[in-house]
């Protein structure tokens, strides 16, 4: 049943009113980073539409709250997690047919990208089908895999480095029905895998990871290249297929891996370093290894910003022209060297699971000055600067905007000279940064005409730009904005048959000035400020930071103690959604546990500060009783601002 997404409609307003849903669909790029997942209805809100189904993102918000649920909150949607399972594998199925290819499709899930049960779970249900498997790089991760796998016909990867614990465990898996592969990442892990499978008495499934000289291109490119962390060299490949030799062992090898880096945008970088891993492929075929898997890693990019170039939030190809490139090149291979074709394994982890979560949070306040406060009254005898700057904003033209925007720096940094030496007042220097505001205003309007705007005028739209302060920590939900500038698409949930006409910067409840999201995503290039609509009193405003299920829930940390946010998972029915289940965020006491207090310890804390305060009589025992009873109740109240 092919998939069909809901009719952009214009809103029905008066006929002088050009702003449209369109306008807004375009101007959030939500057909393009969204396409086929979400989309702008007719009231002017956000739906998911994935499989045909319909979701209403400020309906959904609304009953969140209604059921007594704070924001921020982070909602899972099943259905575009089995609309992204589909879409890879159509894909890969697509390529297969057309290449007639022999051997099957038999990716993995890496579990690094989102360890979360409930999302493990869910890969595990609805990858059943296509015989999904599950990628390991560690020992708490080699545990989930062996206890949530359940297809002898899919397969577990064991990559990363491993002790005898590590290997013992992947081992014995075998011994329950799973098809497990342990990947040598350094030549010294083979003697213990195979000294530990002979004293265990188990057959081993072997890999190698290729060291390749191809590299990736973007933020995770240093994972490819010949000095990677990973991976055998050409000449350590050879030493361990005559270690297998010598040990009657090379039957068992029977997989080659390789990995170019998270996120790769540019094709060419996969196509390069896939003829360099089949070439490696055929080699050791011809060695004698009866290699039945190659596996070429994650990589597979996000189109972030829908641009859908080689720019690091973006990707210049999609997941159909990825699989006919892998496929294509291990056919030609097998073709040219007369080998039985391979299945093909994929480690796709992010192409998997970035679309299907989302956090909505609030905008509690916003700093926009104009609307916020009166302009200050004109001194009785204004100062000579700012007498100045108010002829400069009077004076912007279309001909000399450039010109004054020089001179309205220069009197604004001439009347902070001055009033750092004391020649000029406080009203007087109010007067001169509101100037300057007004000038920069003007001189905007006129650049935002332009085609190109002149490098020292790009910044002003950030100069200009709104602060929305909202309930939500960036270090814990979106780590990697905060530490890469990685981009997500961030846009508001309703009013979008509204026009935006602030720009603003999305700060978060942290006390830190990093916390703070400014570069969002745009069709040409980053923007630094997002369209906003003025907010209203008493009417809450939402927004939405899409694509963000891969990594950034486990990479968060606790910065000022704000911990995991509330999760809510829904899945589509025929008459609208059902919430199939909530996470509560964590609680103070959960988060202080994380940095060692007890409950005992910081209860047994405060009591002594309580006695020693209703010995000073600076306490008394009512007020104590009602410090005693906030504070334990605090402890047991989610980390994030309650609504009013």
């Amino acid at each position: 049943m092919s998939e069909k997404r809901p009719r952009l409609q214009k809103r029905k307003s008066n006929p002088l009113d050009r702003w449209s849903i369109e306008d807004a669909a375009d101007l959030y790029g939500v057909d393009r980073w969204g396409k086929d997942i979400f989309a702008i209805d007719e009231n002017g809100n956000v739906v998911m539409c994935a499989g045909g189904k319909r979701i209403d993102l400020k309906s959904l918000t609304d009953e969140i709250r209604l059921r007594g649920l704070e924001l921020p909150v982070l909602i899972r949607f099943r259905d575009i997690l089995r609309h992204r399972f589909s879409v890879i594998h159509s894909a890969f199925g697509k390529a297969i047919e057309e290449h007639a290819y022999q051997g099957s499709f038999r990716p993995v899930y890496p579990i690094k990208v989102n360890q979360h049960r409930h999302i493990v779970e869910d890969i595990v249900t609805l990858g059943a089908e296509f015989h999904h498997g599950l990628e390991a790089g560690s020992k708490p991760e080699l545990l989930i895999a062996i206890a949530y796998h359940r297809d002898p016909e899919a397969i577990i990867v064991c990559n990363g480095f491993k002790d005898r614990e590590y290997v013992d465990s992947a081992l014995l898996a075998q011994r329950l029905g799973q098809k497990v592969f342990l990947v040598v990442e350094k030549l010294a892990e083979l003697g213990l895998i195979l000294d530990r499978a002979r004293a265990i008495k188990v057959e081993p499934l072997l890999g190698v990871r290729m060291k390749l000289s191809s590299r990736g291109r973007g933020q995770w490119e240093s994972s490819s290249g010949d000095k990677s962390k990973f991976g055998l060299q050409a000449r350590e490949i050879l030493e361990a297929i005559f270690i297998l030799r010598r040990r009657r062992m090379l039957d068992r090898l029977q997989l080659l891996h390789m990995h170019i880096g998270s996120q790769i945008t540019d094709i060419q970088r996969f196509k390069q370093a896939a003829r360099e891993a089949c070439c490696i492929f055929r080699e050791v075929s011809r060695l004698g290894a009866p290699i039945n898997y190659i596996d070429v890693g994650g990589g597979m990019a996000v189109d972030y910003d829908g641009s859908r170039t080689n720019f690091p939030s973006s990707a210049n190809y999609g997941p159909e022209e990825y699989a006919a490139d892998i496929v294509d090149a291990v056919t030609n291979v097998c073709r040219e060297a007369s080998l039985p074709h391979p299945n093909i394994v994929i480690e796709a982890g992010r192409a998997l699971v970035a679309h299907h979560s989302l956090l909505v949070v609030e905008a509690l306040s916003s700093s926009d000055i104009e609307n916020g406060l009166a302009p200050p009254p004109m001194p009785k005898k204004p100062h000579e600067v700012l007498v100045r700057m108010n002829e400069i904003v009077e004076g912007i033209t279309a001909k000399n905007f450039q010109e004054a925007y020089h001179d309205a720096k220069q009197a604004r940094q001439d009347a902070l000279t001055l009033f750092n030496h004391g020649h000029l007042s406080l009203e007087d220097r109010a007067g001169v940064e509101t100037g300057f505001r007004a000038a920069c205003n003007r001189i905007v309007r006129h650049v935002r005409r332009l085609d190109y705007a002149p490098d020292d005028l790009a910044g002003l739209e950030s100069i200009l730009a709104s602060t929305y302060f909202c309930n939500y920590s960036l270090f814990q939900s979106i780590p990697d904005h905060w530490a890469i500038k990685q981009l997500f698409p961030v846009m508001p949930l309703c009013r979008l048959d509204e026009k935006p006409t602030a720009n603003a910067v999305l700060a978060d409840i942290t006390c830190d000035s990093d916390g703070v999201m400014d570069q969002f995503v745009d069709l040409r290039d980053v923007r630094h400020t997002l369209p906003l609509h003025p907010l209203k009193k008493g009417e809450p405003y939402y927004i939405g930071i899409f694509l963000i299920g891969a990594y950034q829930e486990i990479l968060g940390d606790l910065h000022n103690l704000f911990g995991d946010t509330t999760v809510v998972h829904v899945s589509s029915t025929d008459g609208g959604y059902v919430i199939d289940k909530t996470i509560g965020g964590d609680t103070v006491m959960e988060v202080l546990a994380y940095v060692q207090f007890t409950r005992d310890g910081i209860n047994a804390k405060l009591r002594d500060r309580v006695e020693e305060a209703l010995r000073r009589g600076s306490l008394t025992l009512d007020q104590s009783a009602v410090l005693t009873r906030r504070f334990e109740r605090m402890l047991d109240s989610d980390t994030y601002l309650a609504a009013d």
